[in-house]
């Protein structure tokens, strides 16, 4: 396998590891474009690369990890509520492969590893979601294989703690977000309220750059009420919708009249209730979807 090749089959899960490790697609593209630049120059300076799989699996995930190092602080100074960048995913032909994508891509999956420190997250992704062993991990972040197992059993405890639940089926997700949107759509608050668990949260995410709510919106009858508020000043000012699946999860998209992206929206679906809303409205990370519009200046313009 030559250089050109290996990186070619290898960047889907290059990408995949750097994505679960950092939550940013755009950033996620960074990191592996700069693994496989030094990929290059070991290769082009003469060195032997036996695989090139564990090389540049070991340079995307250690990228990772100074990478979150960094972007720590940055979290913290973060305007509002932070969430990750969104993905719109397609169906999976093998729906076990789809189900493992629901559990581990979703939105509320990532929110969870912003708990891990760097080197956990890391040694927690690599084994939990894609199977490398601890003898291969302890070489990928540099540490003892009996670490990587100490470091990976109080990860696991971490999520484990806060792992979200998921409705099981696909269908009744699907089935239950069409109801939802149609509700919005429809006006009808009772039947909105209705498909929202009691104790339902929505977060915002602006960044200070985008409108954006300023804190959590807990319970099913004030997010109905800011749902149905929020539809008719988007629909008065010619925002449109389009259902899509984000992070494995039913979703939908927001447009504005030329078709640019102003925001995602992601649904979290568990025992027969929405439990979680997220929006997405901040341009810098909605640019990797597409064409960004300003969300601002069309609800001021409505």
């Amino acid at each position: 396998m030559d250089e050109s090749d290996a990186y070619q089959e290898l960047r889907p899960l290059l990408l995949s590891i750097a994505y679960r490790m950092v939550g940013s697609a755009s950033e996620a593209e960074d990191l592996v474009q700069e693994a496989y630049l030094r990929f290059h120059r070991t290769v082009s300076g003469g060195a032997e690369v036996a695989s090139p799989k564990a090389w540049l699996s070991t340079a995307t995930t250690r990228l990772a990890i100074d990478h979150l190092r960094s972007a720590r602080a940055r979290r913290e100074r973060y305007v509002g509520t932070w969430l990750p960048e969104p993905l719109v995913t397609g169906e999976a032909d093998d729906p076990a492969s789809h189900a493992e994508t629901v559990d581990t891509l979703s939105l509320a999956f990532l929110v969870l590893l912003e708990r891990l420190s760097p080197v956990q997250r890391a040694v927690f992704v690599l084994h939990e979601v894609f199977g490398y062993g601890y003898a291969e991990i302890a070489g990928l972040v540099g540490r003892s294989e009996g670490n990587c197992r100490q470091i990976a059993a109080r990860a696991r405890r971490h999520v484990e703690a806060g792992r979200p639940r998921f409705e099981a089926s696909r269908v009744q997700r699907e089935e239950l977000a069409r109801r939802f949107f149609a509700a919005v759509d429809q006006g009808d608050t009772q039947g909105l309220v209705g498909l929202l668990a009691t104790d339902a949260v929505l977060y915002g995410d602006g960044g200070g750059k985008a409108p954006a709510l300023a804190a959590p919106v807990h319970g099913a009858e004030r997010i109905a009420r800011l749902l149905l508020g929020l539809d008719r000043r988007g629909r008065a000012a010619g925002m449109r919708y389009q259902p899509a699946e984000i992070n494995g999860h039913p979703g939908l998209l927001a447009l504005d009249p030329a078709g640019r992206l102003l925001s995602v929206l992601a649904l979290d679906i568990a025992d027969g209730r929405v439990q979680t809303v997220r929006s997405i409205v901040n341009p810098d990370k909605l640019r990797h979807l597409g064409p960004v519009g300003d969300l601002a200046a069309l609800l001021g313009n409505g």
